[in-house]
This record gives C-alpha cells, structure tokens and sequence, in this order.
C-alpha cells in the first residue's frame, strides 16, 4: 500500500479550492459531507506561480481546475503540509505529478465531464457563426441605432480545414457536413484513412491552409505542437478566411497572429484560449480588430462543472476516510 502524509488529527483537514474564477464549485457539489472532517475555502482569484508556495502554505489539500493554475515540482516541494491534490480531468500538462507521488501526496482525478464532454465543439462553431455573420457587430450596431451594416458569408458550400482530427475533431467533422460545408483535415500524425473515417479528406498542411475558408485547431499541446502555426501558415489563409482556436493558446505564433489581423492580411479570428491565462487587462489582442474573443469557455459549462466537482468531493470524502479515490498512478 502506498505511504501518503498522514491526516492533521488535532484539527479539521484544510481544503483550497482553486481557481473559482466565476465562484459556483460551492452551489454546483454537496460539500457538506465533508464539513465535518475538513474546511473548504473557495479561491476565485487566481495566484501568481511566485506566490502560490506562501499562499498555500495552510492547506492540506487542494483541489485544481484543469490546468487554469501551473503546479510544478518546485512548488509541490515547498508544500510541507499539503497532503492531497484533487484535479479536475483525466489529464493535467500543468501539474507535477511525479514529484506529487514521490512526495506522498496522492493525485486524484475526476473521469467525467457530464453531458459537456462537447461544449468545445459548440463553442467554436458559436465562434464561426459569430465571426461570418458579424453577429457580435451588428448586436453592437443594433444598440446604436443602426440597422444592417456589413454582409456576412453562408457556411453552406464552404471549405473547413481542421487541425486535429481527434473526438473534438472528428464531431466538428460531423457538424461542418450537417451545414454543407466541405472538410479538410491535417495533422502531424493524421493518415488519409483515418480522416476518411471521419468524413474528411486528409491534405497536407500547406493546403489545408491555402485553401480552407474556415481552420479550426484541435490540438493537444505538447512539444511538438507548441508553436505549430507559424506566421508561414498564416501568411498562407486567403485573405476572407477565419482562424479558430479552441484548443491552447500556444500552438499558434500569438504575435504573428496579432498582425495578420491588425493589417487586415485574414478575416478575423475567434480565439477561446491564450499564451497566458487568465489574460491581462492591457493585452494587444483586447484591442486587435476582426476578433470574437472569449475568455476560455469551451469546457465552462454548467454540466461540465457539476460533474468535475461532483466527483472533486467523492474524491476528498475518500482521502478524509483513508480511502483516496481515482488516484493518478505513479
């Protein structure tokens, strides 16, 4: 059996709930079959990475939301009293888990995102629409007192070009034929046989961006695919196509981007997530024009959240009682 850090016995356990931003993992569980054997704080602010070490120093245990906040091994290391980590999701790029394990500290995940599992998908096709019928202008334009200021395109005949043929992939594949557009796909490890298995024509990547209206990234980040579009991809859009990134902020060159939309070189883009998170307040892109932006809500939904937190609490019910449940193996 694995030695993990006792439990404080002359006190309750002290829980931190991280990264709250929109303040409903309280409403969205039932934390009271914990209250009496734990105190839950509920952190909406997000903490620097320099800071998180002192700021977290009187928690027991944790509880993160995906990837929102960086947990390395530095700071899992100055962390004498923290015991558990709960995070939401199968899968954390920002968290040590290794040096978590070899610390004692058991990593607890959670298997389900409810009936959310695609609201990424329905995000960033909100995105497209949003951006080929100008839908957030003309709202605009509507409370100014105008009426039909810019013609929009139709989906119908239209080329999507998706990078990343993977589940989100593959149902963007699905959706773009229901809408009568035509699919292309690439990826570094996509085989013509796989894209023909979900209703796309596998190119290569220079044709899918030369001549997709439409390019929507479905990535996973990683070491290869950091910086994956470059300003050469980009250079190569036509001039009225769109980019679409639902995936992560770093697979795409930010700066190159900024400029492409800033000359007027592509359409616009609807973007969801950024090289840094949450975004600051002064950031170019806030001000860049031709852009739907959205502060990373693809998995934000209320179905999403109720079962990531849901299964947050089974988790901790079972660390308290010894019994830590869905522990990320070492």
């Amino acid at each position: 059996m694995t030695d993990y850090r006792a439990l404080p016995k002359d006190r309750p356990a002290r829980i931190a709930v991280l990264d709250d931003y929109m303040g409903v993992a309280e409403r969205l569980a039932d934390w009271s079959i914990l209250k009496d054997r734990a105190e839950v704080t509920f952190l909406r602010d997000p903490i620097a990475l320099e800071d998180l070490a002192s700021e977290l120093a009187p928690y027991d245990a944790i509880c993160l939301m995906r990837e929102r906040s960086d947990f390395p091994g530095e700071v899992i290391r100055q962390l004498p009293n923290l015991k558990a980590i709960s995070a939401t999701g199968r899968r954390n790029r920002t968290l040590d888990s290794t040096t978590a394990a070899e610390l004692g500290i058991p990593v607890m995940t959670t298997g389900s995102s409810g009936n959310g599992v695609y609201a990424t998908v329905e995000l960033a096709w909100g995105l497209i629409i949003g951006l080929m019928r100008h839908i957030p202008d003309e709202s605009a334009a509507m409370r100014d007192g105008a009426w039909q200021t810019r013609l929009g395109h139709a989906l119908y005949g239209r080329t999507l070009g998706i990078v990343g043929l993977g589940r989100l992939g593959a149902r963007m594949a699905l959706i773009a034929k229901a809408f009568g557009m035509n699919v292309i796909a690439w990826s570094p490890n996509l085989t013509p046989e796989r894209a023909d298995d979900s209703g796309a024509q596998y190119v290569d990547k220079n044709t899918l961006f030369s001549s997709a209206d439409v390019i929507s990234l479905h990535l996973v980040l990683g070491p290869t695919t950091r910086s994956l579009i470059g300003a050469d991809d980009i250079a190569r859009m036509k001039p009225d196509a769109y980019l679409i990134n639902t995936a992560r902020g770093p697979l795409v060159d930010e700066s190159a981007l900024i400029q492409a939309l800033a000359t007027g070189r592509i359409a616009g883009a609807g973007i969801d997530v950024y090289d840094q998170e949450p975004m600051p307040a002064e950031h170019p892109l806030r001000r860049t024009p031709r852009t739907v932006l959205t502060p990373h809500l693809g998995y934000s939904v209320r179905e999403t959240f109720a079962a990531f937190y849901g299964e947050t609490v089974e988790n901790l019910d079972g660390w308290l009682d010894g019994k830590p449940a869905r522990v990320l193996s070492a």
